[in-house]
C-alpha cells in the first residue's frame, strides 16, 4: 500500500457531502479518497466491543482530519510467517475486539474497575463468504479456556505459550497481535484483518447515530452496567448501549454467554440503524460519525487510510442485518468453576471447518451447548436466535 496522500482537487467541509471510513486516531496510511453516489453499509458492529462499521458517499469529507484521525497496527510484522493460509474462496475473516481498557475517557463507562490492564470484553470472528453478501459471525466467549500460544507484541516483546489461560488474557499479555495469534491457534483460520473498539468511541457513535431502537421482552437491571429497562421498546442512547452490551447480571444465568446473546441482539438492530439513518440527506450527520468512527476504530495497517477503509467497506456493503448469521463457538461450562468456559472441541472444529471451506455453519454444531439463557431477552424482528439449547452451570 503507497503512503503516499494525494488530495482530491477541493475538500468539501461537513456541510457538504462526504465519505467516511471507521478507524481510531494515529498512524494511517494515506491515499487517493474514494468518489461514488451511493451509501456503503460498513457492516456489522461491534459492541462495547464488536463490530463497528460504516460507510459514507460523496467525495471525501475533511479526508486529511479524517486520515489524522486513524490508528493501525502492524500486526503482519508481529506474526510473521508461521499462520494459516490464506484463503483461495473468496473470502474473508476479520477479527473484532471491544477493548474494556479504562484508560482516557473510558474509565467511567461501562461499568467494572481500572486495575491498570486492558482485555479483550468482546471478540467475534467475523467471516465474509464468497461474493460478499452474507457473513457468519462467531462470538468467542472471554472466559474460555484455552492454550495460549507463544506469541510477540507490536513492540517487539516476547509472551510464552500458557495453557488453561482465559481467552482475553491474550489481549491483556500481549495486545492486538497476541489476541490474532490466538485466535488463530484456536480457529485454524487465517485473520485477514483486525478491527477494535473501545467504550467512548462505541457510546458516542450511537449517540451520533441519533440511539439505537430495541425491545425487551423482559425487565433489565443492572447496576453493575449502569442499565435500568423496563420491557418494552426503548430508544437507547449510548450509555444505555453499552450498558446493554456489557451486561451480564441483569438477565440470563449470570455468565459471559448471555452477555454475548444480548451483544449479538444489538448488533443487528445496529445495522438496522445504520441502513435507516439516512445519511445521504443530512451530510452534517455523515461527518459527524465520520469523525467519531475514525477516532474509535484501531486497525490493522493494511486498513490503515480512509481509502482503504473505505475500499472494504464498499466491498460489505451487500451485507444487511438479514444476511449476517450469528453464533457462539461452542463452549461447556467448566464443572471445576461455573465462571468459566471450555471448548466443546468436536463441534468447534465443525464451525471452523464450515468457514475455512465457505461453507455454512451447521445447525448440529451449535445445538445443545451451554448458552447463557438472554436469548429472545432483545427482540431482533427476523424470529432468528442464535441456535443453542441453555445448560445450566
Amino acid at each position: 500500500m503507497s503512503a503516499e496522500s494525494t488530495p482530491e482537487p477541493s475538500i468539501p467541509g461537513p456541510g457538504q457531502s462526504g465519505t467516511t471510513g471507521p478507524g481510531r486516531r494515529g498512524r494511517g496510511r494515506r491515499r487517493r479518497p474514494r468518489t461514488g453516489r451511493r451509501k456503503a453499509l460498513l457492516v456489522a458492529a461491534w459492541s462495547a466491543a464488536g463490530i463497528v462499521v460504516l460507510g459514507g458517499s460523496g467525495a471525501g469529507v475533511l479526508y486529511f482530519k479524517l486520515n489524522g484521525n486513524l490508528t493501525s497496527i502492524d500486526i503482519d510484522q508481529a506474526l510473521g510467517a508461521d499462520r494459516p493460509k490464506k484463503a483461495d474462496n473468496g473470502s474473508e475473516n476479520i477479527l473484532v475486539l471491544g477493548s474494556d481498557t479504562r484508560a482516557g475517557g473510558n474509565k467511567q463507562l461501562g461499568g467494572g474497575t481500572d486495575d491498570g490492564t486492558a482485555r479483550s470484553d468482546t471478540a467475534m470472528v467475523v467471516h465474509v463468504h464468497k461474493g460478499h453478501k452474507k457473513a457468519s459471525v462467531v462470538s468467542i466467549p472471554r472466559d474460555t479456556l484455552v492454550d495460549r500460544p507463544e506469541c510477540t507484541d507490536t513492540d517487539g516483546g516476547e509472551h510464552p505459550a500458557a495453557r488453561g489461560v482465559m481467552f482475553n488474557s491474550a489481549y491483556s499479555t500481549g495486545g492486538a497481535a497476541c489476541a490474532v495469534k490466538t485466535v488463530e491457534s484456536v480457529s485454524g483460520l487465517r485473520m485477514d484483518h483486525y478491527l477494535e473498539v473501545d467504550f467512548s468511541g462505541f457510546q458516542h457513535l450511537v449517540d451520533d447515530l441519533g440511539g439505537v431502537e430495541v425491545t425487551t421482552t423482559e425487565d433489565i437491571n443492572d447496576p453493575d452496567s449502569h442499565l435500568d429497562l423496563t420491557a418494552g421498546t426503548h430508544r437507547l442512547d449510548g450509555e444505555q448501549a453499552l450498558g446493554l452490551v456489557r451486561t451480564r447480571h441483569g438477565v440470563g444465568d449470570g455468565s459471559d454467554l448471555g452477555r454475548i446473546q444480548l451483544q449479538q441482539a444489538f448488533v443487528k438492530a445496529l445495522a438496522h440503524q445504520v441502513q435507516n439513518v439516512g445519511l445521504l440527506g443530512n451530510p452534517k450527520k455523515l461527518y459527524d460519525i465520520a469523525d467519531t468512527a475514525t477516532k474509535t476504530v484501531t486497525t490493522d495497517s493494511d486498513l490503515g487510510s480512509v481509502n482503504s477503509l473505505m475500499s472494504f467497506a464498499s466491498g460489505l456493503k451487500g451485507i444487511g442485518p438479514e444476511g449476517m448469521h450469528m453464533v457462539t463457538m461452542p463452549v461447556a461450562y467448566d464443572p471445576a468453576d461455573p465462571n468459566r468456559v471450555l471448548v466443546e472441541k468436536t463441534k468447534a472444529d465443525q464451525v471452523w471447518t464450515a468457514l475455512k471451506n465457505d461453507r455454512p455453519i451447521p445447525a448440529s454444531a451449535t445445538e445443545g451447548n451451554a448458552a447463557g439463557g438472554a436469548g429472545g431477552v432483545v427482540d431482533t424482528g427476523d424470529r432468528e436466535p442464535e441456535r443453542a439449547a441453555t445448560q445450566t452451570p
